[in-house]
């Protein structure tokens, strides 16, 4: 016999939905990771701006709350950009944000390649 604990059959309880990542997550303490498909996106740009001769060097920082892709110049420097998915903003602004060098959170979203959006260069009209 199974003891069900009060409430639980007459109805009133109502029942949590927790994902299971994250559920899994919690209990084990990992920390934030970037996913595969939002590696691959993060490491395209990547490839283009090096090809552009703009970016040398990153480095990934999977802490316990969020992670960080950030980007160098040159391995000495401070990081020029970072690429912050931080899972608790989620459901307020968005996961994902694009912060400068000072701190100045450039973009902010939901989805990865709206928020990489920021480093596409638009065409400029030039007069002659």
């Amino acid at each position: 016999m199974t003891d069900r604990g009060a409430g639980a059959e007459d109805g009133e309880t109502s029942a949590v939905l927790i994902p299971l990542h994250e559920a899994r997550r919690e209990r084990q303490d990992l920390p934030v990771a970037f996913e595969r498909r939002e590696l691959d996106q993060i490491l395209r740009l990547y490839g283009r701006m090096v090809a552009a001769n703009e970016w040398r060097d990153y480095a990934i920082d999977h802490l316990s709350d969020r992670a960080v892709f950030s980007v160098f110049r040159r391995t000495s420097e401070t990081p020029l950009f970072q690429i912050v998915k931080d899972p608790k903003l989620a459901r307020k602004q968005g996961a994902f944000s694009v912060v400068a060098a000072g701190g100045l959170i450039l973009k902010r979203g939901h989805e990865l390649a709206r928020v990489l959006g920021v480093f596409d260069k638009r065409l400029k009209l030039v007069e002659a």
